[in-house]
């Protein structure tokens, strides 16, 4: 059976959000450092160089849609004007940012975001 590679890199970004309809503290503007982790996955290594794919070009890719993110108010970019900008939400919407930015051979895996150390949300699909 042949092998798989799974490439991880971690990103962060500061921004403050609220969360409608929370009924405690969160509904109140608060800021965060959000950390996001990125994994792609492939079961072929570049020819010439033997990677899966070059882990700076990834963070740039990532860094690409996280500026969108990156010291805003989160509740006043789309689509969180309209969703609440919870982790998973933000995950989801970075994973489906990068998505169709992958190189050919190259799946994304996963998306993580996490408010703190403690407490981390993951997007993926099936």
């Amino acid at each position: 059976m042949p092998g798989k590679w799974r490439l991880t890199i971690t990103q962060d970004f500061s921004a403050s959000h609220q969360l409608r309809n929370y009924g405690g503290k969160c509904e109140h503007m608060h800021g965060h450092n959000f950390g996001v982790e990125v994994c792609v996955e492939g079961s072929k290594l570049d020819d010439k160089v033997h990677y899966l794919m070059d882990f700076k070009e990834l963070k740039r890719r990532t860094k690409d849609v996280l500026e969108k993110l990156d010291h805003k108010h989160l509740n006043e970019v789309c689509p969180f004007d309209d969703i609440n900008p919870s982790s998973e939400n933000l995950a989801m919407f970075i994973y489906s940012e990068l998505k169709p930015a992958m190189p050919e051979g190259v799946i994304l895996a996963w998306v993580s975001v996490s408010e703190k150390e403690s407490s981390k949300a993951t997007y993926w699909e099936e």
